[in-house]
């Protein structure tokens, strides 16, 4: 169905509609290839220095040693893409380098651990002793090394928590300062290399390449996490104006500030948000705006726990301290004139903001089980007039015929003929965007015009 339009506005606050032009790409390519450079270079540092056949050193010892420089590499790319840095967060986007982020752990946790086990087994062969005899002279005798036991261990704690089943059963904060001790594995890691690393121990080339990246990584990191946020924040002086229950049960909060239009927001970016007030104040969350309008954000929030729910009894004038914006599901990044935008249950959130600044002739599909947990239905239908754009609302339950037929590969282009000549972006539950990426690969939509923002950890 679609729904009316009317000219009702946001609860008595205007938005701001405009259309920004793409954003120039080729910034993911670059990183890539700066990557793979990198990690080439790491492999040709060990392979140039190589004992000549025949030396004490053995094929354990030596593919221990590979494998601890490809580690120390890849952490510091890990640390890097989960610095939080502008220009990285622009190029990329959130949600890939989410993906880099994960599949690069994976690696870490391999390297890490193929690293420990090939030394101790190379060391132990070498001196004939048995492997746990020889971990134990290793980490009572060699100094750094016992620090550097622990960041392995570290390393294999993390790697378990990032099983997927385990991340989805810990609380989020719990998550987030877990996440944070790959700072520490660098940490505790970072003397054995320069020690005891035959690539690093001279000072040639290979320790000032070693030097050179952690004093970027490093810098970058400082200048996301540390900087950037301080001086925004001490620009932006944001402050709660209301907190809003929606029909549904979510809550929308208007946060106010100075010169918010100086900072460059999107449609479809969220911010890590902190709200200093008791029972709040220790924790940060990202959440999607929904709206944007002159010297006001707004974000909207489903209550699924104790903090969610909390939100609710936030009043004006509670000091926020907000980190981003984060995200490349905007539409600076689309690729064709028009766009059609897929939203589930809360996902409407960011796909409403986003719909402010898509092109004209947008097409807006929102799913939801009924109509009394649709948001936004008088600001969608404002919008649409605003920007003759079409809202088509797919309810009922995920088993119930209709909505599954319409959103299969015949559905989908009766409810939008041209869909291959549109980018899509998709936001809502991850089986929800699986299922609609699927559908939108089989009716020809090229994956570079699929943009996504599941929700996820």
């Amino acid at each position: 169905m679609v729904w009316p339009v009317n000219t009702a506005t946001d609860r008595g606050r205007t938005p701001t509609v405009v259309s920004p032009a793409p954003v120039p790409r080729g910034g993911q390519l670059l990183f890539t290839i700066v990557f793979w450079c990198g990690l080439a270079t790491t492999v040709q540092l060990w392979w140039l220095r190589l004992p000549p056949a025949g030396s004490s050193d053995g094929v354990l010892t030596e593919a221990g040693r590979l494998t601890g420089l490809l580690a120390g590499y890849a952490l510091l790319a890990q640390v890097l893409l989960m610095g939080r840095m502008p220009w990285l967060n622009r190029w990329i986007g959130a949600h890939t380098l989410t993906g880099w982020h994960r599949k690069l752990g994976a690696v870490i946790v391999v390297a890490v651990l193929g690293h420990l086990t090939l030394i101790v087994a190379g060391y132990a062969a070498y001196s004939e002793q048995p492997v746990l005899r020889q971990a134990w002279t290793m980490f009572d005798t060699y100094r750094d090394v016992a620090a550097a036991f622990a960041a392995a261990g570290l390393v294999g704690l993390l790697g378990l928590l990032g099983v997927r089943g385990l991340r989805r059963r810990m609380p989020y904060e719990l998550w987030y300062w877990l996440h944070l001790a790959s700072y520490l594995v660098l940490l505790l890691g970072y003397a054995h290399q320069f020690r005891y690393g035959r690539e690093l121990a001279d000072a040639g080339f290979g320790r000032w390449y070693w030097i050179g990246l952690h004093v970027f990584v490093a810098a970058n990191v400082a200048w996301g996490r540390v900087v950037v946020p301080v001086f925004s924040n001490l620009r932006l002086r944001l402050t709660v104006l209301d907190a809003v229950r929606e029909p549904d049960g979510s809550v929308s909060v208007y946060v106010g500030g100075s010169d918010l239009g100086r900072l460059p927001v999107r449609g479809g970016q969220f911010f890590r948000w902190r709200f200093l007030t008791p029972g709040l104040w220790w924790q940060s969350h990202p959440f999607s705006l929904s709206a944007i309008g002159e010297g006001w954000w707004r974000i909207t929030v489903k209550p699924t726990g104790g903090y969610t729910r909390r939100l609710r009894l936030l009043r004006p004038g509670v000091r926020v301290w907000a980190q981003g914006p984060f995200g490349a599901f905007t539409a600076e990044h689309r690729r064709r004139p028009r766009a059609l935008l897929i939203a589930a249950g809360s996902g409407i959130a960011p796909i409403r903001a986003l719909l402010q600044e898509t092109p004209l002739g947008a097409i807006v599909i929102y799913r939801a089980h009924g109509q009394s947990q649709l948001l936004f239905t008088e600001e969608l239908a404002d919008l649409a007039r605003q920007r003759q754009a079409t809202v088509w609302y797919v309810l009922g339950s995920r088993h119930d015929e209709q909505p599954r037929r319409l959103l299969s590969s015949r559905g989908l282009r009766g409810l939008v003929p041209d869909v291959t000549d549109r980018d899509v972006y998709l936001c809502g539950p991850p089986e929800l965007i699986r299922a609609c990426a699927g559908v939108l690969r089989r009716v020809g939509v090229p994956r570079r015009q699929i943009h996504l923002d599941p929700f996820q950890l």
